[in-house]
Formats: structure tokens, C-alpha cells, sequence
């Protein structure tokens, strides 16, 4: 690690000693070399925030594959009339008409899957019951703050295999509130979409509460596709989505065999990510969205991984393509505050995510300098810190846009 001076006294700054950052953990890298530039216990592992969506979202792309596609089918049903509406984790499945955008652009359709079922079966759908027995309980992984993300903020839903719109009230709206039982209003839009198509369905069969397996080997009757996994997390990371990447991440878990609960979740991503070449020590995966404050990883892991984004390995361009842009896109845009002000002079040159959850906040990504160098970062700011902490983070990133490769810890 380097420690000169800066040669222009005017480009110095105490960005990294403001107290409205708390407790700073930090790490900056140059992309090109790897050597690290800048260092404030950069090594430690500390919850990440929705930073943890960049590491869940490479899990995924390694895992599944950025082609991979999540589908929803229907099957013949254990009995006369009966069919099986079977959750694969999709819960971008969009309960609008086909032919109307939800928030979820290009999503599936439950009307589709209505109308194939419909063609398909043998004779008049006259019951439906509800498989969801992908995803394992609990639907709500304990330290999230279920007020707040259910209602407040409507940001987050109940991890289930089978629901619509990512159970927002609102299917068109980013933040919408959710329920406490997304697999009715599911079962619900198909039950509806099949009766307008003329079938005489009464209502689910099991209430929608009960998992119910479909039978081993019963006739496909309908399947609809989601949008390939490198859509959804370029949506995810864009947007800070925490539906679909736990959706994701617990498909990870799924595919890997570490099993289908958020405990399986770290034995799941974890492996995954030893793929990249990275180090994983330290790291501890309590939830794929990072809302948990039990998530663990250091800011070092993050400036390696973010070499790759940009370099674009195995996929994960599309997670730089989703990351927000300084003072212009996603939850960096000025009209959230962001890069404004004397930071103004870094809008556009910041490719990075954010996160903030009760204990502090987090930006980590990658800082195109004044000089031209490209960085690689990572900030933590957590203890006492107030939401003044994020002008101080653009602060602090502004400065190692402004340094460049002469960036220093002196």
C-alpha cells in the first residue's frame, strides 16, 4: 500500500475522518493493478446492507446461469377436473393482463397459463390446488423488520414458491405494500383468469395455505418463463429489488442442494462465489438481499469482485449495467440527493450500489477518476450515523474520484 503525499495540496481532503460516517470500514482498489490505495479495516466482515444484492446476483449468474429462466406450470390434478398450479419461485409472475406492463417488465403471465391450461386439459377445470412446496418455511427470515418492509416501505415480500407481482398491492408501482400471504391473491388471479375463460372453478381446493405436492409425473398442462436471470438482476440491482433477489437466491440454494430455507442459503452462495477466485473468508450469507444485519462480508471481498463486474466475467456485466449511475440513475440520482452540491462534480463518473439498513449505510462499486483511472470501492458507514452519513459517503467517494490513481491513506 502506497504512501506518498498528493503532490497538490488542494487535493487533499479529511473526507475519510467526517464523524457522520461512524464507524468507517472502507477499501479502494485500482481496477487496472489490483493494489489497494486506500484502507480503513477494509478486512473486516460487516453486514453489507443491499450491497449483499451484488454478491447474491453473482452467485446466481455462476449458479443458474444469466440465460437460466424461472417457470411457473400447471399439471393434471390428483383427481377429476382438477389441476395443480405449481410455484417455481417466480415471483415476478405478473397477475395484469397479458399485454400490460407491470412494474416487472416482461414478466410472465398467470392469464397465459390459464389459457393454456384451458386448451390442454381434457375436460372442464372444475378445482385447483396450490403446490408451493419449493420454497421451505420460514416465508420471513427473523431479524428483518417486517413492519417497516411489508408496510412502510413496501419493499419486501414473504419469500414464497408461488406469487404475483412480487405481492405488491400495486403491480405497477416499485414500492407497494405486501401481504401476509402472497400465495392466495396467486391462486386467486389464476382462479379468476381461468373463469373468465368460462372454466366453473369454485375457489382453491386446499385454501392456498396448504402445500399440496403435485403428483410425480402428472401430464404438463401449461408453463410460462420469466425473464432470464441476467434481467433480473440487472432489474434487481438497478432498483435495489429485495424480492428478486432472494427469489434468486434461494434458487441458488435449490440448484446447489444446500436445501430450500434461508438457513441453506450461505452453504448455497457460498460455494458459488469461491468460483470467482476470490477469497471467502469471513463471509456469512443470512439473507440473498441483505436487509439481515446478521450478513457478513468485508469490503475488501468487494473490491476484488467488483474487478470482475467490470471486466464483465461470466456475466456479471449486466450486474454493472444495472448498477446506478452518480447523480443520474436509480437510487443515486440527484432527486434523492445524491452527488449533489460539491460532489455534483462526480455525477456520472460513479457506477455503484447502495444499502442502508438500521445499523448504517454502505455505497460500494466503481469510481471512473478525474485522471482516468478506474477504482474499485467499498465504504461502510455504520454505528452512529444519521441519514447525513450518505452526503458524507459521496463525499468520501468523491474524493477518490477526484485522487485517482495518486489516491493515498495519508
Amino acid at each position: 500500500m502506497r504512501g506518498r503525499r498528493l503532490a497538490n495540496s488542494d487535493r487533499r481532503c479529511d473526507c475519510a475522518g467526517d464523524r457522520r460516517l461512524g464507524t468507517l470500514e472502507a477499501q479502494v482498489r485500482n481496477a487496472n493493478t489490483g493494489e489497494i490505495l486506500f484502507d480503513r479495516n477494509g478486512s473486516a466482515p460487516s453486514p453489507t446492507a443491499s450491497v449483499m444484492k451484488v454478491v447474491t446476483s453473482a452467485a446466481a449468474l455462476k449458479v443458474l446461469g444469466p440465460d437460466y429462466r424461472v417457470s411457473t406450470t400447471v399439471v393434471a390434478g390428483p383427481d377429476a377436473g382438477s389441476v395443480v398450479l405449481v410455484g417455481g419461485g417466480d415471483s415476478t409472475l405478473s397477475r395484469l393482463p397479458t399485454g400490460q406492463e407491470p412494474f416487472y417488465a416482461g414478466a410472465a403471465h398467470v392469464d397465459d397459463l390459464a389459457r393454456q391450461a384451458v386448451a390442454n386439459h381434457p375436460g372442464p377445470i372444475t378445482k385447483v390446488y396450490v403446490d408451493t412446496s419449493l420454497f421451505g418455511a420460514p416465508y420471513w427470515q427473523p431479524t428483518w423488520n417486517e413492519h417497516e418492509e411489508r408496510f412502510v416501505d413496501g419493499s419486501s415480500s414473504y419469500v414464497t414458491a408461488l406469487q404475483v407481482d412480487g405481492d405488491r398491492a400495486d403491480p405497477r408501482a416499485m414500492d407497494s405494500q405486501r401481504s401476509a400471504d402472497p400465495v392466495t391473491p396467486a391462486a386467486n388471479a389464476f382462479i379468476d383468469a381461468l373463469a373468465r375463460l368460462g372454466a366453473p372453478v369454485g375457489e382453491v381446493a386446499n385454501g392456498a395455505s396448504i402445500e399440496t405436492k403435485a403428483v410425480p409425473g402428472a401430464a404438463q398442462l401449461a408453463i410460462v418463463h420469466s425473464q432470464p436471470v441476467s434481467a433480473l438482476v440487472k432489474l434487481a440491482v438497478t432498483y435495489s429489488d429485495n424480492t428478486i433477489m432472494e427469489m434468486l437466491t434461494r434458487l441458488v440454494a435449490i440448484r446447489t442442494g444446500a436445501g430450500n430455507t434461508f438457513a441453506a442459503e450461505h452453504q448455497g452462495v457460498l460455494p458459488a462465489l469461491t468460483g470467482y477466485g476470490i477469497d471467502t473468508a469471513g463471509i456469512h450469507i443470512a439473507d440473498g438481499s441483505g436487509l439481515s444485519p446478521d450478513n457478513r462480508v468485508p469490503a475488501s471481498y468487494l473490491t476484488q469482485l467488483f474487478r470482475k463486474v467490470l471486466a464483465g466475467d461470466n456475466g456479471l456485466g449486466v450486474v454493472y449495467q444495472g448498477l446506478p449511475v452518480s447523480g443520474k440513475t436509480g437510487t443515486l440520482a440527484a432527486r434523492y440527493g445524491r452527488f449533489t452540491g460539491a460532489n455534483a462534480v462526480a455525477q456520472g463518473a460513479v457506477n455503484a450500489k447502495t444499502g442502508s439498513i438500521d445499523s448504517g449505510f454502505t455505497l460500494a462499486g466503481i469510481v471512473h477518476a478525474k485522471d482516468g483511472t478506474p477504482l474499485t470501492f467499498a465504504i461502510y458507514a455504520f454505528g452512529n450515523v444519521s441519514l447525513s452519513a450518505r452526503n458524507a459517503i459521496d463525499s468520501l467517494t468523491t474524493g477518490f474520484y477526484n485522487c485517482g490513481d495518486n489516491l493515498s491513506d495519508n
